[in-house]
């Protein structure tokens, strides 16, 4: 189910059907998660079969809202919905070295290629999802994030590849031996396999977490990352099937 803009007059952005369920506000944008409180609109039955069912577990469509006041902001490619306002799209590779090195972070990470930048003052909506998302705000640090977790950002983070310091993490972990990096100082909106307040962040004192499985979604700070077996023997890691992700401080 996609929200439809008016063919005339301003869009019709279902404001008085949203609600703001979450917002961080940059130094000259802002980025503001949308929940839209009621769908009535389907072109069949079996479509507003599927919008009922859906309201009734819960699942409610979401939309990104990005508000630039003469400022620039990164979108992940095909993440646009429309726009309005004096906001020009800026595309620019940066020569054959800029698209040679996009090139390698897209097969490194499996992120898009190109994420288009948008420059101006005015109002971006991204396309509507029952997925969920995360609000990081970053202050001249870094965070390490799950591939294809990066949604959008504001102009002043730079999106970029990180390399596994540790083989077990690469070999063994699911991760592989590249993530996404997100650096500087500003917003960053990243795509949740479950809703934020479900998502638990530990703060590590000089102590170490482990994780089954791969469910470690970001990282934060000086952290050591590997992945270790969960049980002593292989036999015992084959059969279970898991292998546990190990988080400490770095020295």
């Amino acid at each position: 189910m996609t929200p439809m803009t008016s063919a005339t007059g301003a869009p019709n952005h279902g404001e008085l059907n949203t609600t703001v369920i979450a917002r961080l506000e940059g130094k000259s944008s802002l980025v503001e998660i949308l929940q839209y409180n009621e769908l009535r609109g389907s072109e069949d039955i079996r479509g507003a079969q599927n919008l009922f069912f859906a309201q009734q577990v819960g699942l409610r469509l979401k939309q990104v809202r990005i508000t630039l006041r003469d400022s620039d902001a990164i979108i992940e490619a095909g993440g646009l919905h429309f726009m309005h306002g004096n906001i020009n799209l800026d595309n620019q590779v940066g020569g054959l070295g800029g698209f040679m090195k996009k090139m390698a972070a897209n097969v490194m990470t499996g992120e898009a290629t190109f994420k288009p930048r948008y420059r101006g003052t005015g109002h971006i909506y991204l396309e509507p999802t029952f997925g969920h998302f995360l609000l990081i705000r970053l202050e001249g640090d870094e965070a390490i994030v799950e591939k294809q977790m990066f949604y959008a950002a504001e102009g002043t983070v730079d999106v970029g590849v990180a390399m596994q310091k540790h083989i077990s993490a690469g070999a063994m972990g699911g991760e592989g031996w590249f993530q996404t990096s997100v650096r500087g100082v500003g917003w960053c909106v990243l795509n949740s396999p479950v809703p934020a307040e479900e998502v638990v962040r530990i703060t590590l004192n000089n102590e170490k977490l482990s994780v089954d499985g791969t469910f470690a979604l970001l990282r934060k700070g000086k952290i050591n990352f590997k992945v270790e077996k969960s049980t002593k023997s292989l036999f015992g890691t084959a059969t279970n099937g898991r292998l546990r992700s190990t988080a400490s401080p770095a020295n």
